[in-house]
């Protein structure tokens, strides 16, 4: 792989996770006014007119069976991923959602080695995943948090974490059709939409157009729509079809961390050392997950 290419990817994992990791913020404030089914479609309505903006162009589907993984993967990674991950928070704690979805690449690698050639499991991947888990249990469980077992929560919240492992395998597959990433983007979010309406008729669905209009409430919305939706699934997508979906994913173990210092910075939460031990470790763990060991051969 291209050294200048690999670091671009990397580049683009590490801004886009910079950018998912403070959506909660907006989520959280919008959440006083619209309900998880309303922010979720608004957002990826927004989103797939700005990426149809950035690049006008119609893509032409060569095979059948290419369309089937688009709509995989609009089902897994837009509608499924955050359909399950909104429903998970209102039966089990925040806290034990962020814990359970930095699971996903653990689910990755194991999709990923069964149906991706080359993506094969390394044993430091396993060492950094464990690192990493224990720092976001610490993150996440710090202070006067409590660890409580919600179980429908709790195997929601997996089963979240394994579709974005299915979306991110999917993604990597469509990228060797070597089809322009915007449009990829595009026709994803185009699938994530069409398999949302069937939802909006179950979920309440009556957004105020008044409160959307608020200054607030609007400027959410769009960061929601244009940073955390269009740009940043463009550029996850890119640094998926350039790193591989393991070495992309284990990126999801820095959301928690962005997490913390958001809260610090923005809502002037306090930070316990107990979470400063977690966003170490965590960050060790990442480290260990991508750095590339020397192997030597030894010849008798």
């Amino acid at each position: 792989m291209d050294r200048k290419k690999e670091i671009q990817g990397h580049l683009f994992s590490i801004f886009t996770i910079f950018i998912w990791g403070t959506t909660f913020i907006s989520t959280k404030i919008l959440l006083k006014a619209f309900t998880p089914i309303e922010i979720l479609f608004i957002r990826f309505v927004i989103g797939y007119f700005a990426v149809l903006a950035l690049h006008p162009h119609r893509l032409n589907v060569k095979e059948r069976k290419q369309e089937l993984y688009f709509a995989g993967a609009g089902l897994c990674g837009i509608t499924l991923y955050f359909l399950l991950e909104n429903i998970a928070l209102t039966y089990t704690l925040a806290s034990n959602v962020g814990v359970i979805i930095s699971i996903a690449p653990f689910f990755t690698a194991i999709f990923a080695h069964l149906f991706l050639d080359g993506e094969k499991m390394r044993t430091q991947f396993f060492v950094g995943f464990a690192v990493a888990v224990a720092g976001i249990f610490l993150i996440s469980f710090n202070g006067s948090s409590q660890l409580k077992l919600n179980p429908l929560g709790d195997i929601l919240a997996v089963l979240a974490a394994v579709v974005w492992a299915l979306y991110s395998v999917l993604t990597k597959k469509i990228s060797r059709y070597h089809y322009h990433t915007i449009l990829v983007t595009r026709r994803i979010f185009f699938y994530g939409l069409l398999f949302m309406m069937p939802v909006l008729f179950i979920f309440k669905f009556e957004p105020d157009i008044g409160q959307i209009m608020e200054p607030v409430n609007l400027f959410n919305i769009l960061f929601l729509g244009f940073g955390a939706s269009a740009i940043c699934f463009v550029t996850w997508n890119y640094a998926l079809t350039i790193l591989g979906a393991v070495k992309t994913s284990v990126y999801i173990y820095m959301v928690p961390v962005i997490t913390v210092i958001t809260s610090v910075l923005i809502l002037h939460e306090t930070i316990t050392g107990t979470a400063v031990l977690g966003i170490l470790l965590t960050l060790a763990g990442l480290i260990i997950s991508e750095i590339k060991l020397p192997f030597r051969s030894r010849n008798k």
